[in-house]
């Protein structure tokens, strides 16, 4: 993809200094993305674009430009690009998005709505698209791939399949088929991936790609499948075996994942780092708004030794590299204007932001109005699910079991991974229902299917961490159906009816009482708040699930994969148990 300004010629004449540019920013310490080098330059701007960079004397030729802006000293790098975003995981809508991100120094985020896609579908892709336009930032829009992640064992809003790759390529902002997250589906040939792929070459979109905890061979069969990117790097050794097969690694910091330690570990000493990028992933509103986006993804990667051209160079010319496009990433002859003023090389903060050569924020404020659009899939409720009471949430044992029953209980290791295992555990029965009272890590968990299908599954867990009340969120990959982890039905039920009401959302409770509430009316993910609003939400939702027993560094995400049959090795859906490896369902109840 490539950028074309309104007038090429009149952009040549201010290249060629025949015309006065619209603006020159003087005094600067300019730092050249190709070459690594750091010198004292101008930039010429002209319609948007970079028309000419002029090295050394900083009063040369700066009667050609109608403005000349004092850079007083300051260092000059080009916008931040954040390789692989979901904005639903920020729990903000696409414009404040925006809002939030802008003054750390985003200017172009490459986009993949898998989540909300797993909600409402096409529509769902056209709301983030269009909401997404006129803003003083780049949104660009990568195709979910995998909707749903694993077909047949849960239960979506939507699935996506070859055709709907062609037709959602056909959307302006659109230029990438996101994450293929079905690394089996890719390296086995199987039809559906093997489609959805073709059609998105045929398209002539860029294939990103999802390939966790993978070495050797596999990796190279996933790079002949087509993808060449991958942001699940988790070690050292898979960052290696990536970048020497010549994929992109997306070094992540999340709200979820810290990895860029971990990745930087395996890579620092190869001579060549240009398939080294940086992306945030999932990061909620308060950690933009407390830690920072990807100027903070490159101050962590600087502090563990990096060089901090290097680091400017993977959050700014390699992502568009990576994403194919051509004319963003640098300050130089007809890119976009896009650039940043940081205080020093050292400290990297943002003080000063530019898109398009227009001057958007400053020291972490905004300068520029970004009006809000009402739009009609913001006042959808996705909140289909079946009308339940709390003799619901109770666990039916099975017929004539007496008073114990074998129980597959899905356990967790550790309080902060997200992977579990069945472990069959005789528990006590009560009154035909399965009885966890007395073993205070047990809980019982639910999942409801909330698209309309009245399909609903329920469990037992181990290591969750809930030490009293309910923990439910409509936040739950990757379908995002309503789940609940309860001690009781009553408190079970209680977060159901919260969360029905308020048309999604995350909502804890005790003693029969809403503790909390985080609505998320936007397809259940995504609040159409302010970012300060949200912010403010998610860090009051986090006190109230530590007050519950949560203790996990990011409490509001502990139940956000209970429900993903793509994390081993055992899960629930709203189709029942699943065995993740197997890719098929288990029984609750293994001797029944």
């Amino acid at each position: 993809m490539k950028y074309q300004p309104n007038d090429k010629r009149a952009l040549l004449q201010a290249a060629l200094g025949r015309i006065p540019c619209d603006l020159a920013i003087a005094n600067v310490q300019y730092v050249n993305v190709f070459t690594g080098e750091v010198y004292p330059a101008t930039v010429f701007v002209h319609q948007g674009f970079v028309a000419h960079v002029e090295a050394g004397d900083p009063q040369a030729d700066l009667h050609l430009a109608k403005e000349v802006y004092d850079g007083r000293g300051r260092t000059l790098v080009p916008g931040f690009i954040d390789a692989h975003v979901h904005v639903e995981s920020s729990m903000l809508t696409p414009r404040n998005f925006a809002a939030a991100v802008l003054p750390h120094g985003t200017t172009t985020a490459v986009t993949d709505p898998h989540e909300i896609a797993n909600v409402a579908g096409e529509e769902a892709v056209h709301y983030m698209h269009d909401a997404a336009l006129g803003l003083p930032m780049r949104q660009l829009i990568n195709i979910p791939s995998c909707v749903p992640s694993v077909p047949g064992l849960e239960n979506a809003g939507a699935t996506f399949d070859a055709g709907t790759i062609h037709r959602l390529a056909k959307l302006e902002n659109v230029h990438g088929l996101a994450e293929v997250m079905d690394f089996v589906g890719v390296v086995e040939g199987e039809e559906r991936m093997m489609d959805i792929i073709a059609a998105a070459e045929e398209e002539g979109l860029y294939l990103q790609g999802h390939l966790p905890r993978q070495t050797g061979r596999m990796v190279s069969a996933y790079r002949v499948g087509g993808p060449w990117t991958c942001h699940e790097s988790t070690t050292s050794e898979e960052s290696v075996d990536k970048m020497r097969a010549g994929i992109y690694v997306d070094a992540r910091d999340s709200s979820i994942s810290r990895n860029v330690t971990a990745v930087w570990e395996g890579v620092k000493d190869f001579p060549c780092l240009d398939r080294l990028t940086f992306c945030t992933d999932d990061r909620e509103a308060d950690d933009i708004l407390y830690v920072g986006h990807i100027d903070d993804v490159v101050r962590h990667a600087v502090s563990l030794g990096m060089d901090p051209v290097l680091a400017i160079r993977s959050a700014t010319l390699l992502p568009a590299q990576a994403a194919r496009l051509d004319n963003l990433g640098a300050v130089a002859p007809g890119y976009v204007a896009d650039f940043l003023l940081l205080d020093d090389l050292q400290n990297l903060q943002v003080k000063e932001v530019f898109t398009a050569g227009k001057k958007v924020a400053e020291d972490g404020a905004l300068l520029v109005e970004i009006p809000q659009q009402a739009h009609p899939f913001e006042t959808v409720n996705s909140m289909d699910v079946p009308d339940l009471t709390a003799d619901d949430f109770a666990l039916a044992a099975p017929a004539g079991c007496g008073e114990q029953v074998a129980v597959n209980v899905m356990t967790y290791g550790d309080m902060e991974v997200s992977t579990a295992d069945a472990v069959v555990e005789t528990l006590p029965v009560k009154e035909g229902r399965v009885d966890i009272s007395g073993d205070s890590d047990l809980c019982y968990a639910i999942v409801i299917n909330r698209y309309g299908n009245g399909t609903l599954a329920k469990g037992v867990v181990r290591g969750f961490g809930l030490e009293r009340g309910a923990d439910g969120s409509t936040v739950s990959h990757d379908c995002h159906n309503l789940t609940i982890v309860y001690k009781t039905p009553e408190d079970g039920y209680a977060v159901y009816k919260k969360l029905r009401e308020c048309g999604g959302g995350i909502a804890c409770a005790a003693g029969g009482e809403v503790l909390c509430t985080f609505p998320l009316p936007v397809g259940g993910l995504m609040s159409n708040l302010s970012w300060e609003q949200v912010a403010a939400q998610s860090v009051a939702m986090k006190k109230a699930l530590r007050q519950v027993g949560l203790q996990q560094k990011n409490p509001l995400l502990r139940i956000a994969t209970l429900a993903l049959p793509v994390i081993p090795k055992v899960k629930i859906s709203d189709l029942g148990l699943v065995d993740v490896l197997k890719k098929e369902l288990m029984p609750l109840f293994p001797e029944a």
